[in-house]
């Protein structure tokens, strides 16, 4: 039989456009045309298709039954069996396998095998896929957004189409179809429905995974990342340790004059990294994951597991705890202690203290100093003095207008509970 260049350019499409082996493409249309082809009620179900490797001719098999009278589907005539079988006798009963035309199968069986092959070709895709990124989970790809739907994002990375869920987003990016991106591979799921390959930017791991590309030292294993913690696109905490004396970790992170880290700030838009050096003293670790606040006592709870109590200067106290207390909780996530701070007792002239707990209000809750001192005029001085008083009082008490009333009460709680180990509600 001639050469099938149709099949051919088919089979060269699929293989080129979409990464699917030759080899893969051909047997799944050899199934989808012999699936097809046994609804055919002329044929039985040990029909064969076979596509010739060389010329990509297309040869149909069937096995029929030998029978001194042909009776139906599946039978034959012992003088026809003959025939097929090159002249060798044939008894009653015994089975040949004999070529039928193409053309006997249909068109309806044609129509169902060209749904088939698709769908066995995803199937092979998804596979080949699959086999290609499964021991790949952690890897950092590089892509370009190919389609943005809702809040998902699609990544073409070489042939492969993978997403980019929103929850796996940093918050503060947004992407336009054609923008180079870059990812860690999350997750490979050979049963989604779509993408099988989930990428991730929101990932502690992506830091991680940029650091080891970033530093050769973390790379060879001179240096090791300890833990991360991350508030996506605001800000990120590194700690790592090293057994070699003669190597700062912190300074082989950091680079020359800032430029490696200075490159993963920029490939993640912006985002404040804080490298720390890691110590199993929990004391010197926590301090160091709080800087650059200066803190006046640490001390472990003799009780309580895994906490540690802290006192910071007035003036410090805001920075230890950070922009509503996001310092305070990367540096628990980071430790995996609970860090309670408390602000020193030292003596200070009551406007002096007012004075400081605007200031503190401000920054901590991002709002004017002139609402910090509503707030301050109302006796509401700290943090605890907030959250300790019920939402309406605290409104009409400040006369602040409901909606920055309310958001700066549900922030205050929210610290409170960070600081105080209670849960929001108590």
């Amino acid at each position: 039989m001639a050469m099938n260049n149709q099949l051919l350019a088919v089979v060269q499409h699929i293989e080129n456009d979409r990464g699917v082996s030759r080899e893969i493409v051909l047997t799944a249309i050899e199934q989808a045309i012999q699936q097809a082809a046994r609804k055919n009620h002329d044929v039985t179900n040990d029909l064969r298709v076979a596509i010739d490797r060389k010329d990509f001719s297309l040869h149909v098999y069937d096995t029929l039954v030998a029978s001194d009278e042909e009776t139906g589907p599946g039978f034959i005539t012992i003088a026809r069996a003959t025939r097929f079988n090159h002249g060798n006798p044939v008894k009653e009963g015994d089975t040949i396998e004999i070529e039928m035309p193409a053309s006997r199968l249909g068109r309806i069986a044609a129509q169902t095998s060209r749904q088939m092959i698709m769908q066995k070709i995803r199937e092979a895709e998804r596979t080949n896929t699959f086999s290609e990124y499964k021991d790949r989970i952690g890897d950092i790809v590089s892509g370009t957004v190919s389609a943005v739907s809702h809040r998902d994002t699609y990544v073409t990375v070489g042939k492969v189409e993978m997403i980019l869920p929103g929850k796996e987003k940093i918050p503060t990016e947004d992407y336009q179809v054609g923008d180079p991106i870059k990812a860690i591979i999350l997750r490979v799921d050979p049963d989604a429905k779509g993408p099988s390959v989930v990428l991730s930017r929101s990932s502690s791991k992506f830091v991680e995974a940029l650091f080891r590309l970033e530093v050769s030292e973390i790379a060879d294993g001179v240096v090791e990342i300890m833990g991360v913690s991350r508030d996506p696109g605001y800000r990120a905490k590194l700690a790592v340790r090293t057994a070699n004396e003669n190597v700062d970790p912190v300074g082989a992170c950091v680079g020359q004059r800032g430029t490696r880290v200075r490159s993963i700030v920029s490939e993640l838009n912006g985002e404040k990294i804080d490298i720390v050096r890691w110590n199993e003293d929990i004391r010197q670790y926590v301090a160091q994951a709080l800087a650059p606040a200066k803190l006046e006592s640490i001390e472990v709870d003799p009780v309580a597991p895994n906490t540690v109590h802290i006192v910071a200067a007035a003036d410090q106290y805001s920075l230890a705890i950070g922009k509503r207390g996001q310092n305070v909780r990367l540096t628990t996530k980071l430790t995996g202690w609970h860090v309670e701070i408390k602000k020193s007792m030292a003596l200070a002239s009551f406007e002096d203290q007012k004075a400081e707990a605007i200031k503190e209000l401000a920054e901590m809750f991002s709002v004017s100093t002139a609402i910090a001192t509503q707030m301050a005029d109302a006796g509401y001085l700290t943090v605890d003095g907030i959250a300790e008083e019920d939402e309406a009082s605290f409104i009409a008490s400040t006369g602040l207008d409901e909606i920055t009333g309310k958001g700066v009460y549900a922030a205050a709680k929210a610290v409170h509970a960070l600081t105080t180990g209670q849960s929001i509600e108590e």
